[in-house]
């Protein structure tokens, strides 16, 4: 082993981040190994985090690194290839040939957004194509906003964008038609309704111009909302026996998740998870919250373990 930490953390995302910081402040040995791809990096800035509003995501996170190098803890950039339970703690194996050992396994390694395969989606993700209007809403207040609908969830997301803009166009892309309720829902709030599979996206100078139909026919439109499946990044751990397991809402999988007690405990002793790996809504203080959490689980857990090694101690030399 190059070195023994308390904590290994695998992801250094504002959860990561957090809980580092946590650890720190308590005195322990952290490593932060960051791959250095955070999910939010196309958006231009971060919304609903009090007292960083409008920060860009790079900057909140060098931030974060400058707050936990300042109490002691070590962020590196690399990638985690391999975990292992070795002895009475953890192998954590990077794709530089650099080994490290853990007390214990932080995970918040985040999610992945699987977007649908449509021409001018991915190119566009983060600016003109969206999926949360807590996160973008107020950016495109007053325009012309399009939902691509691809489950069962289209109608919901057209009456949820509709609190930001009276321009918004549901396509019904694929799945199930609206029934006669939600017509007469989405007619009573003034929202379009395009039946008819949608091509791709029109762009024009880098930026969206409007919806293609099958058809022909463009329709033009400032923005577009599309529901990605979100899956947790969590591969690492199913060398050590934990699998993901999937979020249905309304009848469709949203994506897969950690299962994780409150505090970010996993069924696996000594491995916490926190963020988006755990909680596909969270937003990024949420994410920053969940890691605080875990981080002050970990220190508890660690206290216990380090007080009975200490009692075991202090009886052994009561014997001699």
């Amino acid at each position: 082993m190059d070195e023994r930490y308390d904590v290994v953390v695998i992801g250094g995302g504002a959860a990561g981040l957090s809980g580092a910081l946590a650890l720190s402040r308590a005195r322990r040995q952290v490593l932060v190994v960051d791959a250095g791809a955070p999910r939010n990096a196309p958006a231009g800035h971060v919304h609903n985090y009090l007292g960083r509003e409008g920060t860009p995501p790079a900057e909140l996170l060098e931030i974060g690194r400058d707050e936990v190098a300042g109490y002691g803890g070590e962020v590196t950039t690399g990638e985690v290839v391999r975990v292992e339970r070795e002895d009475d703690g953890f192998r954590v194996d990077l794709a530089d040939g650099r080994a490290v050992a853990a007390r214990r396994l932080l995970l918040t390694t985040g999610l992945v957004d699987e977007l649908p395969d449509l021409p001018g989606v991915r190119e566009l993700w983060g600016h003109d194509v969206l999926h949360c209007p807590y996160c973008h809403g107020w950016e495109v207040r007053d325009r012309a906003v399009g939902i691509v609908a691809t489950g069962p969830m289209g109608v919901y997301g057209a009456l949820l964008w509709r609190q930001w803009t009276a321009d918004v166009t549901l396509f019904q892309h694929v799945g199930r038609a609206p029934t006669e309720e939600e017509r007469e829902q989405l007619t009573a709030r003034g929202i379009t309704l395009v039946e008819g599979e949608v091509a791709a996206l029109e762009v024009a100078g880098g930026r969206l111009s409007g919806v293609r139909l099958v058809s022909g026919e463009v329709v033009l439109r400032d923005a577009v909302v599309v529901a990605p499946r979100f899956t947790a990044r969590a591969d690492l751990l199913a060398d050590l026996g934990l699998e993901t397991v999937e979020l249905e809402a309304h009848g469709t999988v949203m994506g897969s998740y950690v299962p994780a007690d409150a505090m970010g405990a996993t069924a696996v002793p000594g491995v916490w998870v926190a963020g988006n790996v755990a909680n596909l809504q969270a937003q990024v203080i949420a994410a920053a919250a969940g890691g605080l959490n875990a981080g002050a689980a970990i220190n508890a857990d660690l206290i216990a373990e380090d007080t009975r090694l200490a009692v075991a101690a202090h009886r052994l030399i009561g014997v001699r």
